[in-house]
């Protein structure tokens, strides 16, 4: 069952394809639907009507279905009306109002099984009229007597377009004389459709579909456009001799000979930039004399013919013949400039003569060479010559009472009348003003104020500015006309090349100053910029420099160099710099700021830019960073001459680290009473942890009715004025039991009259000297049972002058205790450690 459902599947399929094949044929769409336009060729932008026709029994797919009729302008859908036919056609119009396109498939389509069916298919052509031909022009070829128009087409009309040469002779009717093949503009009329020596009617005409058009009309008797063979000219020669005319002959073509013709000559020389013609020469064959060469010179001929009576074309130029004319000895004078200087002790005068070369018309003839003489050549006697050379210069010596010189060129003719050269001074008044403008890039107009009195001429030098100077010996000319102003130079000028231009006033008696410019024929930008280089730099500025471009590469007058500088954040700054300097300083810069800096050269021609320069700049300016130093130098001196004071100087060193007496080397430390100085001293063991052994007791008396000061803090007894209280005993002890350096103890004895378990000290601080002040040792008493009396040289803050025995007392007095001599009677005359000896305590 399957397998018959699929086969009937693929027969309706095939039956399909069979129909849309059969559908699509040529000869099923004829027969199937019909389309009717009403022009298959208008105007471009016209309307355009079409119709089409689709029967349904012809189209046996269709009988079923209603029919949908669609239009298609080639790949674009347009919509057109359908309506129901007779006979139940399809009919479908369409109008499309504006048709643009020159050629287009106007398509009718119908709708089956969902898609679109093309059936019926029109061609539809737009275009424009024929344009007019123009210049129409013929010419009869003598050879073949052919008569070839040739014509210009106007625009194109979009169309099929046929061009045809109309002729008409004189009561004929009109014919096609030719027809252009392969879209040519030109055909030739036979001979058998011309009518010689009788005017004829010829015009173009074009035609298409839209119309025709034709050109003008020419009326002509196609003999008047007979196009005749060149002449060949046969001989030429110069007649008379020694004359600047030359006598030519010529002959016609075979063809032309029965004709009146009208002929022209030309001829140049090769330096010449333009032909001379002459004109004039009638004749069917013959020779013309012609004058006005120039001798010695060679020249090329040429000549045309055409018939004399009518205004046709003239023949092709014959071929070229040359000829040189005779040469005759030069003639005029010679333009002639000098420089001199003295030599040889001021004897002889050194010359450098410089001249032009004579004209052609002067010269008659290549010039072999040139004299210079000291005298004017006379007949029959040949002056000394000082020069020959073919050359334009020439260097020589003279006496200096010589003021004159004659130059003359010579050729294979002969030699030229000598041409007297004055050696005149150059110390004339100069003009007042010079300048010069571009005449074209090889030439230069020179310009300059009236001179300050009448001027014979003047003599213009220029010169190329070059890095290595050189010396043209041409670069020179003379203005004849005294009442100038102007003048135009053209020899040996180039373009973006800089020349300095001078002007010599020639006076009467003497040649004036001269005056300068300077002068470019064209200008463009520089080769290239300068490079800049860094001269110095700061925190805020950089001083930039750069080599001047040389001026072979300046191209023109550098009228500013601009410098151009950015930092990272793309601020870009710049300035102008005048041309005449070549260094420049960047100021209000950043510190430690990245820049990058270029310079640009600029002329009137335009600009040039140079390579990039990266900077950075410094953190601090040059004077602060030698500031920096510098204070650091100081400093480091000022360190290096303390240390050295402080080492050397001990005055400098008691200011800050006064010296401190030692007490072991004072009078006191070595002093004993001198009952002790008899007897031996006792002194404990170095091991001995107890006190000092007491061998001697000495009883130092007090005066009576003297009772010992507070300060001494020693223990008193109360005792009637008539007993004088106990004396005590003193020892001093050495060795390992006794106090550290500068400490001298003294104990009293046990069980002398005295409280055995008291012991008395004392400590001395002593001050040096400071200023013309003294310290007075200080005493110091304090009581202990277990600890000798000490002797303490240390410093004292308290000056000597005034000093008040408060630390003793407890108050503060002036001058000194009354009992301190009664109760220390030691310290008079002691010396402690090296300070001043102490004889009064009242004298300090």
């Amino acid at each position: 069952m399957e397998e018959t459902m699929a086969r009937c599947g693929a027969r309706t399929s095939f039956l399909l394809q069979l129909s849309l094949l059969l559908l699509l044929c040529p000869w099923g769409t004829l027969g199937c639907a019909s389309v009717v336009v009403g022009s298959p060729i208008v105007p471009l932008g016209s309307a355009v009507t079409a119709s089409c026709t689709v029967q349904s029994e012809l189209c046996h797919i269709l009988e079923q279905a209603k029919v949908q009729i669609s239009w298609m302008l080639d790949n674009e859908p347009v919509v057109g009306s359908q309506h129901q036919g007779l006979g139940g056609t399809g009919v479908s119009n369409l109008t499309l109002p504006h048709f643009n396109q020159t050629q287009a498939k106007l398509w009718c389509c119908v709708e089956w099984n969902g898609t679109k069916q093309r059936v019926g298919m029109a061609e539809i052509r737009a275009g424009y009229p024929p344009a007019k031909p123009f210049n129409l022009s013929c010419v009869l070829n003598l050879t073949d007597y052919g008569l070839t128009c040739q014509w210009e087409e106007g625009a194109s009309s979009h169309l099929p377009t046929s061009i045809a040469l109309m002729c008409a002779r004189s009561r004929e009717q009109t014919v096609t004389g030719c027809s252009p093949a392969g879209g040519r503009s030109h055909c030739t009329v036979p001979r058998r459709l011309l009518q010689l020596y009788r005017h004829m009617e010829i015009w173009v005409a074009a035609t298409n579909a839209l119309g025709t058009a034709e050109s003008e009309h020419l009326y002509i008797d196609p003999m008047d456009v007979a196009k005749l063979d060149p002449p060949a000219l046969q001989t030429i020669q110069s007649i008379p001799f020694q004359t600047d005319c030359v006598a030519l002959a010529w002959e016609v073509s075979r063809s032309n000979a029965h004709m009146e013709l009208q002929c022209e000559l030309r001829y140049r020389a090769p330096e010449d930039p333009a032909w001379a013609l002459v004109t004039g020469i009638v004749g069917r064959a013959g020779t013309t004399q012609c004058c006005g060469f120039l001798f010695g010179t060679q020249y090329h001929f040429q000549m045309r013919c055409r018939r004399s009576a009518a205004q046709g074309y003239w023949s092709e130029w014959s071929l070229g013949r040359n000829y040189t004319t005779h040469e005759k000895a030069p003639t005029g004078k010679l333009d002639a400039w000098w420089s001199t200087q003295l030599a040889r002790a001021d004897e002889w005068l050194e010359v450098q003569l410089r001249w032009k070369a004579p004209q052609r018309r002067e010269a008659n003839g290549r010039v072999l060479g040139y004299h210079v003489t000291l005298s004017p050549r006379k007949r029959g006697m040949d002056p000394p010559t000082v020069c020959n050379t073919t050359h334009t210069q020439c260097n020589f010596s003279m006496p200096v009472g010589t003021r004159r010189v004659y130059l003359s060129a010579y050729n294979s003719a002969g030699e030229s009348a000598a041409t007297e050269v004055t050696l005149l001074e150059r110390k004339g008044q100069p003009l007042a003003r010079l300048w010069a403008v571009p005449g074209d890039e090889h030439s230069l107009w020179v310009h300059w104020g009236e001179p300050p009195a009448l001027a014979t001429a003047y003599i213009l030098e220029w010169q190329q500015v070059s890095s290595e100077p050189s010396h043209c010996s041409a670069c020179w000319q003379m203005e004849q006309d005294g009442a100038a102003t102007t003048a135009l130079i053209q020899d040996g000028i180039e373009p973006f090349q800089q020349y300095n231009i001078s002007l010599y006033p020639l006076y009467k008696d003497t040649i004036g100053v001269p005056i300068h410019t300077t002068a470019y024929s064209k200008q463009k930008a520089p080769s290239y910029a300068p490079k800049l280089h860094l001269r110095s730099i700061s925190k805020s500025s950089a001083e930039l420099c750069w080599d001047p471009v040389p001026v072979e590469m300046q191209n023109g007058f550098i009228i500013s160099y601009t410098i151009f500088w950015a930092n990272s954040t793309t601020e870009v700054s710049s300035a102008s710099v005048n041309p005449s300097l070549s260094s420049f300083v960047i100021r209000e810069l950043k510190p430690s700021t990245l820049y990058k800096v270029h310079i640009m050269a600029s002329t009137a021609g335009g600009s040039t830019n140079g390579t990039s320069l990266t900077l950075v700049t410094t953190v601090l300016d040059d004077i602060e960073v030698q500031f920096l130093f510098l204070t650091l130098g100081l400093i480091f001196v000022l360190l290096m001459l303390l240390l050295i004071c402080f080492h050397k100087n001990g005055r400098v060193k008691q200011q800050f680290w006064p010296s401190v007496p030692d007490p072991a080397n004072s009078s006191l430390g070595k002093w004993l009473p001198a009952e002790l100085q008899e007897e031996p001293l006792q002194v404990p063991g170095v091991r001995e942890p107890g006190p000092a052994t007491i061998s001697t007791v000495t009883v130092l008396e007090r005066a009576a009715g003297k009772q010992p000061p507070a300060w001494s803090k020693e223990p008193t007894t109360e005792t009637s004025g008539t007993f004088p209280a106990l004396p005590q005993p003193y020892v001093r002890q050495e060795g390992a039991g006794t106090p550290g350096r500068g400490r001298a103890a003294v104990q009293p004895c046990r069980g002398a009259g005295g409280n055995g378990d008291t012991v008395q000290y004392a400590r001395v601080v002593g001050d040096g000297y400071k200023g013309q002040q003294h310290t007075l040792p200080r005493l110091y008493l304090r009581s202990s049972s277990t600890q000798p009396l000490l002797l303490d040289a240390s410093p004292s803050p308290k000056p000597y002058e005034n000093l008040g025995f408060h630390r003793f007392h407890g108050t503060a007095a002036d001058g000194c205790p009354e009992d301190l001599p009664a109760t220390f009677p030691l310290l008079q005359g002691l010396r402690i450690g090296g300070a001043e000896e102490l004889h009064d305590c009242r004298t300090f």
